[in-house]
């Protein structure tokens, strides 16, 4: 069945490649308009996730990832015309430069070829990978995983239905159906037809499939992502960052899972922190001095200050100065998403140049680390890594680049 999927993604590759920016274009609109015409069915869909996760005990984090709503669908639509919408970055010339002896040599952006994912419960990731991958000129072959199964089916059924309304090849896109290990094992040794593999979900799943693939991987990262109040911060300011970071959203890679505060102001800070996170029933898991000044705080382990909870539960240290911060955070974070609030202007340049992440803030939510926030219509995912992409990976990362050399006869003396 691999293989067969491998071979379809194979010839659908020859045909998406060659294919203008206004086709792709007007087939992505299509796309848009079909998940809202299959709404309904895409929602019934859904809910039998839904029960099936709560069943199985699902956390309320994996739950709210896993949930669909009409507003999520009219996100993920709107995801796909801010994909058609942006520049084609296919056939961009990114050098062009001529030798001495006449040969002109031009640096060219291409599409990658065939992409493999790799993902859990996010049904919003089949319309964004999707989309994306199709306007750069790639093809997809997506795996996702049991819990969301029923609503990556609808999705890319829709998606399909709609390329064939603009005569395109529906292989531009296929799903895996088979959800046990075995399949996904056999999946990340396609290196014969897929050329490049992106893992998204939980620090076990990207660990699995960056040390088991045969094929070039792109990690994209868990997120124990920080926010440093510094000694100079605007405190309101703080406050309604590290709500807003941690729980706006628990259950996504740039939620807040880690604070630290500078020693100086935790005695104003602390009662202000205490009553906001309570407020929200946050568990705070804090040091000796955290615990001192919020008694409803649980001692934090070594284990709590690496932990991307996805969960009602945030870490909390308390440190000298801003170089104490940025060790600790450089220590425990997942290299995804780190802030700074403070309004001293030095400082918060030493942060964001020392702190070692793919985005670092100064006084905003870690929550922006997202493609449709950056601009970029949608994203693939989330690279922590250093090779190739980094943050948010939108259109330009998911190609890749060949040398075109024109010459007039010349020949190698």
């Amino acid at each position: 069945m691999l293989e067969k999927m491998g071979k379809l993604a194979l010839n659908a590759k020859e045909k998406v490649e060659l294919l203008s920016t206004e086709k792709k274009n007007e087939a992505l609109k299509k796309v848009a308009e079909g998940l809202i015409r299959h709404t309904d069915a895409i929602l019934a869909a859904n809910e039998k996730d839904m029960k099936n996760g709560q069943d199985k005990g699902m956390s309320q984090g994996l739950l709210d990832r896993l949930k669909l709503t009409e507003a999520r669908i009219k996100d993920m639509s709107e995801g796909i015309l801010q994909v058609a919408g942006l520049p084609d970055p296919v056939g961009e010339i990114l050098e062009e430069w001529e030798r001495p002896n006449g040969l002109l040599i031009q640096k060219k952006r291409v599409p990658m070829g065939v992409i493999g994912i790799i993902y859990e419960a996010r049904p919003n990731v089949t319309a964004d990978a999707f989309a994306l991958c199709f306007k750069t000129g790639n093809v997809v072959i997506l795996k996702g995983g049991s819990d969301a199964i029923h609503s990556n089916a609808a999705i890319t059924e829709s998606i399909r239905e709609s390329l064939k309304e603009v005569a395109i090849t529906e292989d531009a896109i296929q799903l895996i159906m088979d959800t046990d290990r075995e399949t996904t094992s056999r999946f990340m040794k396609l290196n014969h037809y897929i050329d490049v593999l992106i893992p998204r979900g939980g620090a076990g799943l990207i660990r699995t499939v960056v040390e088991n693939s045969t094929i070039p991987v792109i990690e994209t990262g868990t997120g124990n992502c920080h926010v440093y109040v510094d000694k100079d911060a605007d405190l309101k300011m703080a406050l309604e960052i590290i709500v807003n970071a941690k729980t706006q959203r628990i259950g996504v890679c740039n939620a807040c899972e880690s604070l630290v505060i500078h020693e100086a102001i935790a005695e104003d800070f602390l009662p202000l922190l205490r009553t906001a996170l309570l407020e929200k029933k946050v568990e705070i898991r804090g040091d000796e001095g955290v615990c001192r000044a919020i008694p409803e705080s649980k001692a934090a382990s070594e284990e709590d200050y690496g932990t991307e909870y996805l969960d009602y539960v945030l870490s909390v240290k308390l440190v000298g100065s801003v170089k104490e911060a940025v060790s600790h955070i450089n220590r425990y974070h997942t290299m995804h998403s780190d802030c700074i609030v403070t309004e001293k202007e030095e400082t918060a340049e030493l942060f964001l140049n020392s702190v070692d992440s793919a985005c670092v803030y100064w006084n905003a939510s870690t929550r922006f680390t997202d493609g449709f926030e950056f601009g970029f219509g949608a994203e693939i995912g989330i690279s922590t890594q250093k090779l190739h992409a980094r943050g948010p990976m939108g259109l330009k990362e998911l190609t890749a680049y060949k040398y075109l050399i024109k010459g007039k006869g010349q020949i190698r003396s």
